[in-house]
């Protein structure tokens, strides 16, 4: 078959360098004022929306895996999802990491230029408002609503509220953990039904607590055991929640390995998320001190604000309280066993 002949690729018009490389007009040179760091403020800014895209990218792959009526858990869509979640686990460290070049950037160079930035500010970043919402934060549970879209542009707006109406990465998991038939299915149980196993979990779950966490045990009920008094406004439903749980449990069995992967890398992204609001916290409290942001919010205690609050995936963290050692768990049935173990 006869290669198809294409023009020669070149470096400079692949990376498209001279739209990024003349892409920063610092507003000090504008009006004839001398700071020097503008432009390292410029590029470290366009570098956060780069890496924003491709994290946008990543997401948008493992959401249409997610999407799929059914995925197998030893299908190679569920390595795919992993692989990719941990590829946006490295670019947030990068991200974090990132924070330490512009913390090189003293309050004194930060103020030759500040007050020409009003209002743009970091808060408007689409990108970043995306990716919470396909993460699955939710408008209702953003800190600070009334502030959240106020400094965008009506085109802007449009894009955000586009991506929170798609059904996020969150509300996906918990469709796919609903699935999951292992507890629920009566084919591999001897007693009456799945049930039984969180009836046997509990007891020794109820043994495994202190005088001093005994209240976990009603908790517990309510999440695991009595359906009807399951606790309204969660994320997970009973059903999801206990699949969660025991991928977590008996993660040790190879069909379960790479979905409690995928729920461990989750937890990840939460956590490299907060780690990077902490640390924004961090700067902006060393750069500008108690005064408000260019954008005209509250500066450092927005962002306290929002890092505490916006955790996407902290039901999944919660189920920890509820673990066992392996040397507790209930012995799970034959049938069951081997289908875990690819038999």
């Amino acid at each position: 078959m006869e290669q198809k002949q294409r023009p020669p690729v070149h470096y400079k018009e692949y990376l498209q360098l001279d739209k990024i490389l003349n892409a920063q007009f610092p507003e000090s040179d504008k009006e004839g004022i001398r700071a020097d760091d503008e432009m390292l403020f410029i590029i470290i800014h366009q570098t956060y929306e780069l890496w924003f895209k491709q994290i946008l990218h990543e997401l948008g792959i493992v959401r249409n895996i997610f999407k799929q009526p059914n995925i197998e858990n030893s299908a190679p869509d569920i390595y795919n999802s992993v692989h990719r979640l941990k590829r946006i686990c490295r670019i947030l460290e990068v991200a974090v990491m990132q924070m330490g070049v512009l913390e090189t950037m003293t309050p004194l160079d930060f103020l030759d230029f500040r007050d020409l930035l009003r209002p743009a500010s970091g808060f408007q970043s689409i990108q970043f408002k995306m990716i919470e919402a396909m993460l699955g934060l939710t408008y209702e549970h953003r800190h600070g609503k009334a502030y959240y879209t106020s400094q965008l542009d009506q085109g802007d707006k449009e894009k955000v509220m586009n991506a929170e109406h798609e059904k996020s990465l969150l509300v996906l998991l918990n469709q796919w953990l609903e699935r999951m038939p292992f507890v629920k299915s009566e084919s591999y149980w001897l007693e009456n039904s799945g049930s039984q196993f969180w009836l046997k979990y509990r007891e020794a779950y109820a043994n495994s607590l202190s005088p001093a966490e005994t209240h976990n045990l009603q908790v517990f009920d309510n999440m695991f055991v009595v359906d009807a008094n399951y606790p309204q406004g969660r994320s997970f439903s009973a059903d999801a929640g206990r699949n969660a749980l025991f991928i977590m449990l008996y993660r040790d069995y190879p069909l379960l390995q790479l979905p409690y992967e995928l729920l461990n890398t989750l937890l990840e992204i939460d956590e490299s998320l907060s780690m990077w609001r902490h640390r924004h916290i961090h700067l902006v409290q060393r750069t500008i001190g108690k005064r408000v942001g260019t954008g005209g919010s509250t500066g450092a205690e927005y962002l306290r604000g929002a890092a505490d609050s916006h955790y996407v995936f902290k039901e999944l963290s919660e189920l920890t309280s509820f673990l066992l050692p392996r040397h507790l768990l209930p012995q799970l049935p034959k049938k069951l066993v081997d289908d875990l173990s690819y038999r």
